[in-house]
């Protein structure tokens, strides 16, 4: 099984992605930020859309759904929160399964970020679409959730292969990494800031990433390593409530 994923900048510093089952041809879209580029990448590529998989119901994520089901006639897919903006015609949560021809896709619960966000893993690709739970070197604010909630569904995305590309759904990184060289001195979290930065500079994007280099390298992943004499969660929220102040 191969999925062809497309990733493209829309709104401010959102990413649209567009994925395709190489095998049957059908096509996805992970959130619907911006329906109009969304539609104009999908003409340009000659993809027809079978499904939309929303992450969560914020609009940068939820708000085009409308706009896309009337031009394709997709299947919309997410959890049950994205209702509150518009309807769905699949309701998902942890451990269900979505398929896009060959192309499997489970549901991870990853809350924290808002209270029913879901990430969307391909095993067999070692795919994830994480939404704004885990970015580049950052996290989702919790708008909804708890800490230890975010610290668990953290956990849950850490624990696929190391080898696992993440697509994220924001372009946070350069700030992501100004922050994290604030907290944390490690080695290789300043040369992997250094890349970013000069890869900004030349208006490349920095995601995907992966869950090994995460590990090695997020604070906020790291958080247990960086407050020892905290509980893991705690750590955690100590590291988020640093971010939410940091003014560099």
């Amino acid at each position: 099984m191969t999925l062809t994923v497309h990733q493209f900048a829309c709104l401010s510093d959102n990413y649209g992605f567009l994925v395709r089952d190489d095998a049957t041809g059908k096509a996805a879209v992970i959130d619907t930020p911006d329906a109009d580029a969304i539609l104009a990448e999908l003409s340009r590529l000659g993809w027809t859309l079978d499904l939309v998989l929303n992450t969560h119901w914020h609009p940068d994520h939820a708000g085009g759904n409308a706009a896309i089901k009337a031009a394709t006639g997709a299947t919309i897919v997410g959890p049950a929160e994205v209702t509150r903006i518009a309807p769905l015609d699949r309701t998902v949560g942890d451990g269900d399964v979505v398929d896009l021809g060959e192309t499997r896709f489970t549901m991870i619960d990853t809350g924290g970020h808002t209270l029913g966000h879901v990430a969307y893993h391909d095993a067999a690709d070692a795919i994830a679409f994480v939404g704004d739970t885990l970015f580049a070197l950052g996290c989702g604010r919790l708008f909804e959730g708890t800490a230890e909630q975010m610290w668990t569904s953290l956990a849950r995305l850490t624990a696929l292969p190391d080898a696992t590309t993440v697509y994220c759904a924001h372009e946070y990184t350069a700030s992501n990494a100004r922050f994290a060289l604030s907290v944390d001195d490690d080695p290789g979290l300043r040369a992997r800031a250094e890349q970013i930065f000069a890869a900004r500079e030349r208006g490349e994007p920095t995601v995907p990433t992966a869950i090994g280099l995460e590990k090695a390298t997020n604070p906020f992943l790291r958080a247990p390593l960086l407050r020892p004499d905290l509980a893991p969660a705690e750590a955690f929220a100590a590291i988020r409530a640093a971010k939410d102040g940091f003014k560099g």
